[in-house]
């Protein structure tokens, strides 16, 4: 049976996403149905795989396929997810490569244990963690980070789930927001400093995790409020239970939620995304003012910044590059012709907007600088007199390790070259980045609770350095290919450990 494909953005200069979860208790609703709607709303967070498990009470069953969302089910795939629980994910691969084995969310069963658990985060000590499970006699079907974490909570020593939770939480290190299921119950757990986004929403009388709130709005539910950093939520007809399953550390959201990931109609410590990107803008303009006739946006993210822009410089802000929306959509390579177009595939330029003015560009980041380079040409191109690129965050000179695919170091364009030499580089008239201290003005989170590795190189914990998201590949012949029949969680044999 062949495999569906689609759905990765094949620009290599912008930071992809790190997986989006979703999860409902619900009696009495058609919790598959309302994860796939939920899913719909976090497809920004990955575009490689997708896939729902759903609880009845008895068994969980899972679906689970590469591509986007609306690829992988089907009406039909839906009514076979019968239950009032389901989990959802979508996937962007952090580690374990982009393949049907490490799609989520991932299932374990055994005689005494079902479970499915759906991961957003890295675990950056997952490859000497998962060769002491290897010596304690665990066995693995994947290359992800997650099935360490499902075995652990579902096969790991303890009295029963909630104790073997508790016991495998210190094992794991880095960033995880977990939405998890058995066949009765909904889990939620967030990792100690609360890298990832997580919160809790109410759907009539049902019980709705994610990890944006703009998930919650999509469904119709109610945003309650965020798991706490390192905060458990079991949730089953009696309602929700809280654990405090780690001690609570400094809380270190992840910046670059504001600056990219999340969608602008989230909320993140209560703090609207949209609202937070337009004061980048502003506080870009009074850091960065530029004399200039028109202030335009790359399409989409940073169109909040670059109205901001506008507004505090007074400078009109215009539609200036019109975005495909669907090119990069597809695993489809482009012929030669269309490959040398290169940015034309994705972005137009309106050169009736364009001709003859000086023109502020405002982007999120720049991270090889091999898309913003192109764009500078393509406005020159379309009769921009001058061009000054503005980015509404700070030079990115370090990777990201906790849940995001970033390039290596030595990749990274602001840690190769000055400022004046990326805009030479890019061939800009001028160049200015937001300020660290701009950015976290902005987003009015104090910059203590907030991760800012990528522009510091200081981690809110300890990472590899050399970390290599296909570092469980290959190991010991653990992973067989699957085909679409063996997606169906199958009964595995007793551990040998026990």
């Amino acid at each position: 049976m062949t495999i569906k494909t689609g759905a990765r953005d094949t620009d290599q200069d912008k930071l992809h996403e790190a997986c989006g979860v979703f999860g409902i208790f619900g009696r009495g609703e058609d919790a598959a149905r309302i994860t796939f709607f939920g899913l719909h709303a976090l497809q920004h967070r990955g575009q490689e795989s997708a896939g729902i498990v759903a609880g009845d009470g008895h068994r969980l069953t899972a679906h689970l396929r590469m591509g986007l969302v609306s690829q992988v089910f089907t009406e039909e795939d839906l009514l076979g997810l019968r239950g009032h629980i389901a989990v959802g994910h979508t996937r962007y691969s952090t580690t374990g490569s982009s393949k049907l084995n490490n799609a989520q969310p991932i299932v374990v069963r055994t005689p005494s244990c079902e479970f499915a658990v759906a991961h957003n985060g890295n675990l950056v000590n997952s490859a000497p963690l998962r060769e002491k499970m290897l010596e304690e006699g665990y066995t693995f079907r994947t290359t992800t980070d997650t099935e360490l974490i499902a075995r652990l909570f579902c096969e790991g020593p303890g009295q029963d789930l909630l104790d073997r939770i508790r016991r495998a939480v210190p094992r794991l290190q880095g960033a995880y927001s977990l939405v998890m299921a058995t066949p009765d119950q909904l889990f939620a757990l967030r990792d100690p400093v609360g890298v990832r986004p997580l919160c809790l929403g109410r759907l009539n009388s049902a019980w709705v995790v994610a990890s944006e709130s703009c998930a919650l709005a999509t469904v119709g539910a109610t945003y309650v409020r965020e798991v706490e950093p390192g905060e458990l939520l079991v949730i089953d007809d009696q309602g929700v239970e809280t654990y405090q399953v780690s001690e609570r550390e400094s809380q270190a959201t992840c910046i670059f939620e504001y600056i990219y990931f999340a969608r602008p109609d989230s909320v993140i410590n209560n703090r609207l995304v949209y609202l937070a990107r337009q004061e980048m803008g502003r506080e870009l303009a009074r850091e960065h003012p530029a004399d200039a006739d028109i202030v335009i946006a790359v399409p989409d993210s940073a169109v909040p910044g670059g109205i901001g822009y506008a507004q505090e410089s007074g400078i009109p802000f215009a539609e200036g590059l019109v975005k495909n929306r669907y090119i990069g959509r597809t695993f489809i390579q482009p012929d030669q012709r269309l490959r040398e177009m290169g940015i034309h595939l994705k972005l137009n330029p309106l050169p009736e907007v364009l001709a003859d003015k000086r023109v502020v560009v405002v982007d999120d980041s720049i991270v090889r600088g091999s898309t913003t380079k192109p764009i500078v040409r393509l406005l020159r191109e379309a009769g921009a007199k001058e061009v000054h690129v503005r980015i509404h965050a700070p030079p990115m000179r370090h990777p990201c390790y906790l849940g995001v695919d970033t390039a290596r170091r030595n990749e990274l364009i602001a840690a190769q070259k000055s400022v004046d030499e990326i805009k030479d580089f890019l061939g800009a008239d001028s160049l200015g980045y937001l300020s660290l201290d701009g950015l976290v003005r902005a987003v009015k989170v104090s910059g203590s609770r907030l991760c800012q590795g990528c522009f510091t190189g200081h981690y809110p914990v300890p990472v590899q350095l050399d970390f290599d998201k296909f570092a469980l590949e290959s190991r010991d012949g653990c992973c067989e290919p699957i085909s679409e029949q063996m997606v169906e969680p199958f009964v595995e044999p007793a551990p040998s450990k026990k």
